[in-house]
């Protein structure tokens, strides 16, 4: 599905440099952490990667969360002093964890095309999990319209 967003939306989405991610247990107990992720104009990609954390990554609890419960929602916003600069887009959808594949290897290159980091991290030699979203439903709103 191709996201039907105003033209400052789909940029603020793309260029954004965190997220939140959303995502709940079987039961609806709500997790939200911030990610780093990527968006190619139809899904948004983020990896477990190797940073420091404090379980294993299919131990952590946003995947735990994903394989019982694939409905999520990442927001992206702009905070500013100025709040006529205030926006935010909101992506609900579909989670898959993938591990292999070419939607893995296009996600890994757009983490690393975005983030420098990821270049020297060695995310495409460690396998990686990556969080795929597939957009159901996008919301947006800005203070000056």
């Amino acid at each position: 599905m191709s996201l039907d967003l105003p033209a400052w939306a789909a940029e603020l989405l793309r260029e954004s440099r965190v997220a939140r991610l959303g995502t709940a247990d079987r039961a609806g107990r709500p997790l939200v952490v911030p990610v780093c992720y990527a968006f190619d104009g139809r899904a948004c990609f983020s990896a477990i990667d190797a940073k420091p954390k404090r379980v294993a990554g299919r131990d952590l609890r946003r995947v735990r969360n994903i394989e019982q419960n694939p409905h999520v929602s990442l927001v992206v916003d702009r905070y500013d002093e100025d709040w006529s600069r205030l926006a935010w887009v909101i992506v609900e959808g579909r989670a898959a964890l993938v591990t292999e594949g070419s939607v893995r290897a296009l996600a890994v290159d757009l983490l690393r095309a975005k983030y420098a980091q990821y270049r020297t991290m060695g995310l495409d030699r460690e396998g990686a999990t990556v969080i795929r979203i597939a957009p159901e439903r996008a919301l947006a709103w800005r203070y000056a319209s």
